[in-house]
């Protein structure tokens, strides 16, 4: 959500930007789950793809992604079973191992403190893994406990991550994996490194699928694209700083009196970001992809301005294709 706007508004130029976008020629739109941060409207994924999913027809949607420690994995399977019947071979399930908040707010959207370990992450996965159906020989949970409905075609399960925990699992697993380049940067290569290392073929693929999330604002200027990622910045501080805030204008980004270490930190943060005008953009997208070898690219972009937004990926679109 930005500045001087509203939830609603900003769920509404999500399922714009879905539209556009499909008619750009992307392949992919995936929402996140995010809980107690004023500036992500997007709580409940499996509510919002649902929306996303209807007011498209050849996007795939997904969630990059869905908690698991958050919720039981037959919630999970039921709800994306049912987005996944809804709309054939257009949904994807991508999960994730952390709770997407605050210590706190965690312990709030549980029951009880059990599963709040990593540890307990994989037991979670086989369980929704069996439910949907794509466990060999899985018969649902204690073989009496099913989820419905069942798909005729599950969403494929990719595994998110930002350091080499979810990598290793999801190629000792023989799933797909995607790396949230945007905010771990210094981990990308070592994560896809043990990835590919670790992978094993599966009846899901047979041979390793990488994609790379990375943050890219492109503008018909490299000027113009380094205004609109000012509020980014700010709002990358301030989550750091652990007072998350809704998206700030470029004008009030660019006002902001940052202290020397201040600085510093968002320049450590952004330095991977891809931001300029097609050309550096193109540069920039070039040399992330000959590093990382990606089977897949996957921008977000966050701008205060909606129409810049559109622009963005406009842009986008015609560098890459």
């Amino acid at each position: 959500m930005t500045e001087g706007s509203t939830a609603g508004q900003a769920l509404r130029n999500s399922i714009d930007l879905a539209r556009r976008v499909e008619a750009l020629g992307y392949r992919r739109h995936w929402v996140a789950e995010h809980h107690n941060m004023p500036g992500i409207a997007s709580s409940a994924p499996a509510v919002l793809i649902a929306h996303l999913a209807d007011a498209t027809t050849t996007l795939r949607v997904g969630s990059g992604g869905v908690m698991l420690p958050n919720h039981a994995p037959l919630v999970v399977a039921e709800q994306f079973g049912m987005l996944a019947a809804l709309h054939p071979d257009r949904i994807d399930l991508g999960l994730g191992r952390a709770p997407g908040t605050d210590p706190g707010t965690a312990r709030a959207l549980r029951r009880s403190p059990q599963g709040l370990s990593a540890d307990d992450f994989p037991e979670q996965l086989a369980e929704l893994l069996d439910l949907l159906g794509l466990l060999p020989d899985g018969d649902g949970v204690d073989g009496r406990t099913v989820a419905v409905p069942r798909p005729d075609t599950p969403p494929p399960v990719w595994l998110l991550g930002s350091s080499g925990y979810s990598a290793q699992l999801a190629g000792y697993l023989g799933l797909p994996f995607a790396f949230a380049h945007h905010f771990s940067a210094a981990n990308t290569l070592p994560a896809l490194d043990l990835y590919r290392s670790a992978f094993r073929p599966s009846d899901a693929l047979d041979r390793p699928y990488a994609m790379v999330c990375a943050s890219v604002i492109v503008a018909d200027s490299d000027e113009e694209a380094r205004r609109l990622a000012a509020p980014i910045e700010l709002a990358m501080l301030h989550l750091r700083q652990g007072r998350p805030r809704t998206l700030p204008t470029p004008e009030t980004a660019l006002a902001y009196p940052y202290t020397d270490e201040e600085r510093a930190a968002v320049r450590a943060h952004t330095s991977a970001y891809v931001v300029g005008g097609p050309e550096t953009a193109r540069a920039g997208l070039d040399r992330l992809l000959e590093a990382t070898q990606a089977d897949e690219l996957m921008a977000t972009t966050m701008v205060h301005d909606h129409a810049a937004r559109l622009r963005s990926y406009e842009l986008l679109a015609e560098i890459v294709g």
